[in-house]
């Protein structure tokens, strides 16, 4: 972040005495400020654009970078060339599998996956999918597709048949990538019967392409491939090919399909461009997180998570990618830790819920474990509370950056995070993003000052602003999604505010905030003091519709053997009053065995609502756990 303050000195003439100041100039000057990112992060495109930015007041309507042509691809290989025998991809297995790809090893199986793809008729425009773990051939299977300026879509093999068809099947890919199988928690799951039934309904899939996962990691449980008509990777690499000819597409041409949670409906397909992607990554990697040529960055993730597609541009700086895939916790609480210790990874990426659940675990990684080449903590998935603020710097390394991030697969990319030469405050993200002209709007459209909760949006128009949503040729979807609420605004469906530190607390989402006595509170503020009681593992708030007005039931997971009784509903109680409001404090306290969440870990509080209202939820299949809704069905105790 300094030296980009310097490089903006020399090569534009500006400078700045703090982040604030030049947060501003970034969103006065989008123009200037695009421009920068793009010289900076060294974007080789193979025609130049005619303008930067052409009918910028429009929102959506705004035109980035016209004229420009680019190919994703060959940006995240271009280190290929410049450091062969770098490390570009580490993958661990949850079974203790270790395998690595240099930026030559990995240009060279691109080039040969590429020019199978090119004889199966991909071309640009044509959609491939990923029905894949977190590994190696993810990656790999993606750079062919986009230097192809073929559009990559991806989930997670723990998607059921329902999720997995929901989403391919409204994109209709022609290639698709799959894995035998993948590993969890100490089992082996066989994924090709699924595989077969989702095939069946993708009638415009003219191959499938089988990753041997199982087999790969050693796993017992291996099975040949089963799938009539399918190849294998290995079988899909053409070791003949060795030229690889990078595809141009314009900037604002298609790139990922990502979707949206689908808890409400069929999922949204929201479509990324190429360049938007592109630049909005290099300037939150470069700046915004520090990473650097050769430093190793890890994120928890799965192919079905955006964090995936934001981890893997990472490349693109010439950063070494740490993969993982399986349970963060198997076979004990210290296995993310023992990953940092042993591939020396600098920046660290995970969600809040498992910085919770390692402090609940009783873990001390600065006693336990060496954290030394660690720089960098991110966290994202749900507020931070002010407890794992201090958990990190107390128990796990005091000499790093633990940056809470907030934005989504909405805009592949985040509004708030981290600053690397800023303070940290716990309970805050340290800033809004440049480029980013955030603010948090009262019912009336009117910025609110410092300190009072609001609506997230974005004033202006950025580069990574989805293209739109797919099939949705008229945009009246898209325009209901982000811009019905607040004319020419993006509004995100977050709930947050400012602080006077220039600092970014969000509170939950807009659509979850309770109501009572028609007060807004943000579920985030009663969680944040729920996580301080050491038996509640984990809770979900929602607002029950109650005699005329809207009462905050709070149900709650706790530890092992122990029951919600008196003495712990009133401790819970008082701690929510002390610490917020009497508004704040639920009206019933209620054990449950598991809370629901969606595949990538977020909790749902709209299907909960649902639920507890005996109203439908639509689309069970986005969740990891669906069963776990009849725990919140027809309780009695909510009747009173």
């Amino acid at each position: 972040m300094a030296r980009y303050q310097r490089y903006l000195a020399d090569e534009f003439g500006v400078k700045f005495e703090n982040y604030a100041e030049l947060h501003q100039w970034s969103v006065k000057n989008p123009e200037s400020f695009w421009h920068s990112i793009w010289h900076w992060g060294k974007l080789k495109a193979h025609s130049a654009a005619s303008n930067v930015l052409e009918q910028g007041e429009k929102m959506p309507g705004a035109e980035w970078f016209p004229g420009a042509t680019l190919n994703f691809s060959e940006n995240l290989l271009r280190h290929a060339d410049v450091a062969p025998h770098q490390a570009a991809l580490v993958f661990h297995a949850e079974n203790g599998t270790r395998r690595e790809l240099t930026y030559f090893q990995l240009k060279q199986q691109v080039t040969q996956l590429t020019s199978t793809l090119k004889k199966l008729g991909v071309s640009k425009g044509d959609r491939v999918a990923g029905f894949m773990p977190n590994c190696i051939e993810s990656i790999v299977a993606m750079l062919a597709t986009t230097s192809l300026g073929a559009v990559w879509s991806s989930c997670s093999p723990d998607f059921g048949l329902q999720g997995v068809v929901d989403r391919f099947g409204q994109i209709q890919p022609k290639v698709l990538f799959a894995c035998d199988g993948y590993l969890y928690n100490g089992k082996a799951i066989d994924t090709q019967d699924r595989l077969a039934d989702i095939i069946a309904q993708l009638p415009e899939l003219q191959q499938l392409i089988v990753v041997p996962f199982l087999h790969d990691c050693e796993s017992k449980a291996a099975q040949p491939i089963r799938i009539e008509g399918a190849i294998s990777y290995a079988d899909a690499l053409d070791t003949d090919a060795t030229e690889l000819d990078f595809v141009p597409v314009n900037f604002d041409d298609p790139l990922y399909i990502m979707y949206s949670s689908g808890t409400t409906g069929v999922p949204k397909c929201i479509v990324h461009s190429v360049g938007g992607t592109l630049l909005q990554h290099i300037k939150e990697l470069s700046l915004h997180t520090d990473l650097k040529e050769a430093e190793k960055i890890f994120y928890f993730t799965t192919c079905g998570w955006m964090m995936w597609n934001w981890l893997v541009s990472s490349l693109s700086l010439g950063g070494t990618i740490v993969l993982f895939d399986g349970s963060p916790f198997y076979p004990n609480a210290n296995r993310m830790l023992d990953l940092i210790d042993a591939e020396d990874i600098a920046i660290f990426g995970t969600s809040a819920k498992f910085i919770s659940a390692l402090e609940k675990a009783g873990a001390k990684p600065k006693a336990s474990h060496c954290l030394s080449a660690l720089k960098a903590i991110l966290s994202t998935g749900s507020p931070l509370s002010h407890e794992s603020f201090e958990y990190v710097y107390r128990d796990v390394k005091e000499d790093v950056c633990l940056s809470s991030i907030s934005g989504g697969t909405d805009i592949i990319s985040c509004f708030a995070l981290g600053n690397p030469v800023l303070p940290v405050y716990a309970g805050e993200l340290q800033c809004a993003g440049l480029g980013m002209d955030v603010q948090f709007y009262d019912p009336q459209g009117q910025a609110n000052p410092t300190g009072e909760k609001g609506e997230l949006v974005c004033q202006q128009s950025f580069p990574c602003m989805p293209i739109g949503f797919w099939n949705d040729t008229v945009g009246s979807k898209f325009h209901k999604a982000y811009f019905a609420a607040f004319d020419n605004t993006w509004a995100h469906g977050d709930y947050g505010e400012f602080t006077e530190h220039g600092g970014v607390i969000i509170h939950g989402r807009s659509d979850a905030v309770l109501n009572p006595g028609g007060v807004r509170i943000g579920t985030a503020e009663i969680y944040r003091q729920v996580e301080k009681i050491d038996d509640v593992l984990e809770s979900i708030a929602i607002g029950q519709q109650w005699q005329d007005d809207v009462r905050v039931i709070l149900f709650v997971r706790l530890r092992e053997n122990v029951a919600l009784d008196a003495a712990l509903e009133k401790a819970i109680k008082q701690t929510i009053r002390i610490n917020t409001t009497p508004r704040h404090v639920p009206a019933k306290i209620l054990q449950v065995a598991d809370i629901p969440r969606t595949i990538s870990g977020k909790i749902v509080e709209l299907a909960v609502r649902n639920v507890v209202h005996g109203e439908a939820v639509k689309n069970k299949d986005a969740l990891a756990n669906p069963e776990a809704l009849e725990l919140f069905a027809q309780r009695p105790e909510l009747n009173s």
